[in-house]
C-alpha cells in the first residue's frame, strides 16, 4: 500500500468508508504517518474482514 497515496486522500476514503460501514469510528479510523499497520489492523478487527481484504478494500478508493 503506497501511504503516500493513503495520505493525500485520505479524508475522502475515511468519508467514503464511514458511509459503507457505519460501525467504524473517527478512532477506527485515525491515520498516523508511519502507523498504518495499526490503522489496518483496526479496520481489520471491527469488519472482521482479512489483512488482504482491507488493502483490497481501501486500495479500490
Amino acid at each position: 500500500m503506497d501511504t503516500l497515496i493513503i495520505r493525500g486522500q485520505w479524508n475522502d476514503i475515511k468519508g467514503q468508508l464511514k458511509q459503507l460501514y457505519a460501525e467504524l469510528t473517527d478512532d477506527d479510523l485515525l491515520f498516523e504517518e508511519g502507523k498504518e499497520d495499526r490503522l489496518i489492523g483496526r479496520i481489520q478487527i471491527k469488519l472482521g474482514k482479512s489483512r488482504d481484504e482491507v488493502i483490497s478494500l481501501l486500495r479500490s478508493f
